[in-house]
């Protein structure tokens, strides 16, 4: 018997703190004390405190952030759908635009990084219409938040301090670090941590700008992918490489297989690809 109460009141006090951490990471009421220590933690990794004061100042805890992150739906539409609707005919003759217009610094990323133009283009009209969709959501608002809920807080704490690396390397100020609601920003859609990872100069301005630059956000999906085993000079059809590659973009297949069959469209395969498969 006394064991038995031992073991209830030990399952008890085991709820209860579990509760108890789960009423703090997601009650508003202590975020400004855990920002505090999540900046103290940062300087601890090395970021300037110049920089962890700049980019913590001022931020809140985001509710609707939650609600985003918790609302998402399962992605359902076929491949058939999903390309059908996303690969218009005005997102071909973007496509063919940006190909044109582009084409000299396009040329130079292949030659550095083994990635062709279609593929680069592509992913660039999916993500956002070429640069001309703009989320506007603060960036480092929406990660802190992220960050202090219980869901997934280890994953978005690295790229809460990748997002403060950005702000001290002086690529980009806390201000202009705006994106979608998880933290993704620039014209292909760059998470803070693949931002410091991959995010290069091309341009050769001092700094790699993801949100005005097409060079480098051309340049830096570039380098992504070959840092995620691009092959240099094979195709990209499903079930190769390249097409991994891809999926290391984005793993929805179906996601995957249309900025295959967009860039082959592009390509001017149309066999590529193809809507049949």
């Amino acid at each position: 018997m006394q064991a038995f109460i031992r073991a209830s009141f030990l399952a008890a006090i085991l709820l209860a703190a579990g509760q108890a951490a789960a009423a703090t990471c997601r009650d508003p009421a202590g975020f400004e004390k855990w920002l505090d220590d999540i900046g103290q933690e940062a300087v601890a990794q090395g970021i300037s405190p110049e920089a962890v004061k700049q980019g913590l100042s001022g931020v809140i805890f985001d509710q609707s952030i939650i609600r985003k992150d918790r609302g998402q739906g399962v992605f359902k539409q076929s491949f058939e759908q999903f390309a059908g609707r996303m690969v218009s005919p005005a997102r071909l003759r973007g496509g063919a635009t940006m190909l044109k217009r582009h084409a000299a610094t396009l040329s130079r990323i292949e030659q550095r990084f083994g990635v062709p133009a279609p593929v680069l283009v592509a992913i660039w009209g999916l993500e956002t219409d070429f640069g001309a969709v703009k989320a506007n959501l603060p960036v480092i608002r929406s990660v802190a938040t992220l960050t202090y809920d219980c869901r997934r807080s280890d994953f978005f704490k690295a790229h809460l301090f990748d997002a403060l690396r950005i702000v001290d390397s002086g690529d980009l100020t806390p201000a202009e670090m705006r994106g979608a609601w998880a933290g993704e920003m620039g014209q292909t859609q760059f998470m803070p941590s693949n931002y410091v990872r991959y995010a290069i100069d091309f341009d050769g301005d001092g700094r790699a700008d993801l949100l005005h630059s097409p060079a480098d956000v051309l340049a830096s999906t570039a380098n992504y992918l070959q840092g995620h085993g691009w092959v240099r000079g094979g195709d990209w059809e499903p079930g190769s490489p390249n097409f991994e590659a891809i999926r290391a973009w984005n793993k929805s297949q179906v996601y995957s297989r249309t900025i295959a069959y967009y860039a082959s469209k592009l390509a001017g395969d149309e066999t590529s690809a193809s809507m049949s498969q």
